[in-house]
């Protein structure tokens, strides 16, 4: 399995709608909150190559951008493959 980790902020619609994407799948993650935690925020930044939006999402250190990137990803059937889900 993947490892997978999420910098969400509280009360983000985008960040509940990959969590639970991620849930229904059966994937474990790792959740940054960076909704007070200026280090964290800039750690995504950097990370996420500049982007400051959340959720940032990363796929084995790699990021592949936000919920809606993350739900475009399953419904081209790329999600379970980078998540090491068997179809």
């Amino acid at each position: 399995m993947a490892e997978v980790e999420i910098y969400t902020s509280a009360l983000c619609g985008y960040c509940s709608r990959a969590k639970h994407l991620l849930k229904n799948k059966g994937v474990e993650f790792v959740e940054y909150d960076v909704t007070f935690d200026q280090n964290k925020r800039q750690e995504m930044t950097q990370r996420a190559g500049g982007r400051t939006a959340v959720p940032q999402i990363f796929i084995d250190g790699k990021n592949i951008g936000g919920s809606d990137d993350l739900i475009e990803l399953d419904l081209d059937d790329e999600l379970d493959p980078m998540l090491g889900i068997a179809s």
